[in-house]
């Protein structure tokens, strides 16, 4: 994923197994596992693909924030309080992070356009739980 979503813009009509495979030359993998791999990523969602003649273009599906916001999203999803998750994690961000955090919530809360650079927004279809303030630790 790393390969697509540092060599693939946006507006590209992505790439070919063999650009992917030769990205990743010093890896020592054949053609074939570099084929089977994007092919289960496609299958997964993960990447969108295009026939051009008899090869496959890929792109990623997602940017990469996307992504990884939708990791965070799941793993609050593995049990226990979403709430006191959140909390902990809250506690740990830095503080130009907080302020990052910050900025987007009130931009959310406003209905405005959020922060510079996080226009990548994974919706989420579960009710919003309590304010991060009201949650416990537990």
């Amino acid at each position: 994923m790393d390969v697509l979503w540092d060599s693939v813009p946006a507006t590209s009509d992505g790439v070919t197994v063999r650009e992917v495979a030769d990205a990743l030359d010093g890896r020592e993998l054949a053609y074939t596992t570099v084929m089977t791999v994007l092919d289960r990523l496609a299958g997964k969602g993960m990447v969108q693909r295009e026939r051009e003649g008899r090869a496959w273009r890929y792109r990623p599906a997602a940017t990469r924030e996307a992504h990884i916001a939708q990791l965070m999203l799941d793993a609050l999803d593995l049990g226990g309080s979403r709430d006191a998750a959140l909390v902990r994690f809250a506690r740990s961000v830095t503080g130009t992070e907080a302020d990052v955090l910050r900025a987007a919530l009130g931009a959310e809360a406003a209905g405005t356009a959020p922060h510079a650079g996080l226009t990548d927004r994974v919706e989420d279809p579960r009710p919003a739980g309590p304010a991060l303030d009201e949650a416990t630790d537990r």
